[in-house]
């Protein structure tokens, strides 16, 4: 484990590859506050999963902020060349410099550029990245749906539809979901880990983990989920590439939103989508889903690099 402390300004910022249970504890009640002030996440369920005491993830850092020992600011920085950062600052703290220092502090980390995550497109958020000339590469749209269960769409000939058996199907779900999302380099480099995690999460449902296979052979999925505040997600749809244009992907998503709909009561139900991608987005509008939020993605590099 290898630590460092910036100890300028107002704030004492130390550097941890590794959280101890203190400082886990005391993140989370951060994050949580700031989810309560900002009526949505400051960082990614992947970002807060990493929030354990003694749990290293290879190329995770934390940086935490505290001032007379509270914690009142947090990133989370992952990867490098560039790295992905998500960050925030307690909310009976801001106004203070210390989201500033905080963005300081994370930037000497990045020496081959740094993807800065702003939820919700929030206007602080926004500031921070225009003042350290961060420009905006990509805008993830959260959308969602209140439309009635849409009518059963039938498989493709040959494939049959079953839920995921836990210790029977995370290597071959691994597979197929790093061949559908080769082209996404967060989902598609889900690992073992990964999937464990999210496996032992309270909200996992096998039931309402749908996999499509041909000739034994698994070639799509819907992965829904009932968040604990009883709004259902899209969480993810995959299609083997072989498989694309046959409306195996039309048929889970109907699947899956029919489970969240009809079999769970749930009147609401969210996705996530980037908002370049047109087929899709043009998908989900045939399907009721509207834009409810933008999350945007600023990128910073060097002066050098610029």
């Amino acid at each position: 484990m290898r630590t460092s402390e910036n100890t300028s300004g107002t704030g004492r910022i130390e550097r941890v590859e590794v959280l101890t249970e203190e400082r886990a504890g005391a993140v989370r009640e951060l994050l949580a506050a700031a989810a309560r002030a900002d009526g949505r996440e400051a960082v990614s369920e992947a970002g807060r999963l990493r929030v354990r005491p003694a749990s290293p993830r290879a190329g995770v850092r934390h940086l935490v902020q505290s001032v007379d020992g509270a914690v009142v600011g947090y990133a989370q920085l992952e990867g490098e060349r560039p790295g992905t950062v998500e960050l925030t600052v307690a909310p009976a703290e801001r106004g203070r410099g210390l989201g500033g220092e905080l963005v300081d502090a994370v930037l000497a980390e990045g020496e081959g550029g740094l993807d800065f995550w702003a939820h919700g497109g929030l206007p602080a958020a926004r500031h921070l990245a225009e003042v350290h000339g961060a420009v905006l590469v990509r805008e993830l749209r959260q959308m969602r749906r209140t439309a009635a269960a849409p009518d059963a769409v039938p498989v493709p000939a040959g494939v049959e539809l079953r839920t995921f058996e836990p210790g029977r199907d995370e290597a071959a779900w691994l597979a197929l979901n790093a061949l559908a999302f080769a082209h996404h380099p967060e989902q598609g480099s889900w690992t073992e880990q990964d999937l464990a995690e999210r496996i032992a999460e309270p909200w996992f449902d096998p039931k309402g983990f749908f996999l499509a296979e041909r000739d034994g052979r698994l070639v799509g999925f819907h992965w829904t989920k009932t968040q604990p505040d009883g709004l259902g997600e899209v969480y993810v749809v995959g299609v083997d590439p072989a498989e694309q244009g046959n409306g195996l992907g039309r048929a889970l998503t109907a699947v899956g939103l029919r489970h969240l709909l009809l079999d769970r009561g749930l009147s609401t139900v969210m996705l996530y989508v980037d908002a370049d991608n047109a087929a899709a987005v043009r998908v989900y509008e045939r399907l009721g889903f509207t834009v409810h939020e933008v999350d945007l993605m600023y990128r910073w590099e060097p002066s050098g690099a610029r």
